[in-house]
């Protein structure tokens, strides 16, 4: 089985964007629903995410919302709580009607300034009523302007630790940037994935936190290609190898877009810390003029990759997801 462990909603109807205008026009609470039928789901999934799954031999999606809008800097508090219901509401909409194709993970409701232990109920209410299987986590809700503590902090604590009872990891994901000196995906999404690694790094989360397992995506952004400075800055701080300071709680996926960052990524980090992923339809959409294939079809990159074993493939593609998020039964 070939599992993605990284889709976004970025296709979902009109209706969804509707209520979110209406939403934001007044900034205040709406007790309606998005009006979207069962057929609108399935129209906007049919010629792209469940189309591309089958021209590209993938079984199953890790899904939910649309991470450029859960624009947790926009509004206050219970708007973001409103608009991640409705999100995460939809992703169980789509889950239900598509069980064999995709796996429900859900838009937590955070706001800056508020503490993350404000997101309990509604990761509660996802997991435990609605099978969600995990969660995206902003490092940083301002959106581009980083003033959150450090991952590592204790401010986000009470997430955590509600986090390993319910036994469900975190994608470390922002959203968009109302920075206008960080493009939101080209550039503040990389620039969160290398910070949260330096973060992890300079801490010691996962002594207090054991069990606690994030998903950085994107491959880990800057960090495997620079995985010697981190190593070196880690010695320096007198923290341990990073085998055992991150690599027992931390994974990376495989979201990188040409053939010689995925080689990269399978030499420099271990084939048990990462995960099979394409992040589509997503950020880049188009054909690589140099190959005539789709930038974002992943699956291909590493089956041309001749030199990873058959036992680390399966480990990549199924085995490693399975161990990541344990409440995926498929």
């Amino acid at each position: 089985m070939i599992i993605d462990c990284h889709g976004h909603y970025t296709t979902a109807p009109a209706g969804l964007w509707d209520w979110r205008k209406n939403q934001l026009s007044s900034l205040k609470n709406s007790f309606s629903k998005p009006v979207v039928s069962d057929q609108e789901i399935r129209d906007s999934l049919e010629g792209a995410q469940l189309k591309i799954q089958r021209e590209r031999g993938t079984d199953l999606t890790f899904f939910s919302p649309r991470a450029g809008s859960m624009e947790h800097h926009v509004g206050d508090v219970k708007v973001s709580e409103d608009w991640s219901r409705e999100c995460n509401d939809l992703i169980h909409r789509v889950c239900s009607l598509y069980p064999s194709n995709f796996a429900a993970v859900c838009q937590l409701p955070q706001s800056p300034g508020v503490p993350p232990a404000n997101c309990i109920p509604e990761l509660e209410r996802c997991v435990k009523q609605l099978g969600f299987i995990g969660c995206n986590l902003n490092p940083d809700p301002s959106g581009g302007w980083w003033k959150e503590p450090p991952l590592t902090d204790k401010w986000w604590y009470p997430l955590y630790e509600k986090m390993v009872e319910l036994d469900v990891p975190a994608m470390v994901h922002v959203s968009s940037s109302c920075n206008p000196a960080f493009h939101f995906t080209g550039a503040h999404y990389i620039n969160a994935d290398t910070t949260a690694i330096m973060q992890l790094i300079q801490g010691d989360l996962f002594k207090d936190f054991p069990k606690l397992r994030f998903v950085i995506p994107h491959g880990g952004g800057a960090a495997p290609y620079h995985w010697g400075r981190y190593r070196g800055l880690a010695q320096d701080m007198q923290k341990p190898l990073l085998k055992d300071h991150l690599l027992k709680n931390i994974y990376f996926d495989t979201c990188v877009y040409h053939q010689p960052g995925i080689e990269l990524l399978l030499k420099v980090i271990p084939a048990e810390n990462i995960l099979f992923a394409a992040e589509v339809v997503g950020a880049v959409r188009g054909i690589d003029p140099e190959t005539s294939q789709y930038y974002d079809d992943t699956k291909r990159y590493i089956d041309a990759v001749d030199w990873v074993s058959a036992a680390d493939r399966k480990k990549i593609f199924e085995g490693n997801v399975r161990k990541v998020y344990p409440r995926f039964k498929g």
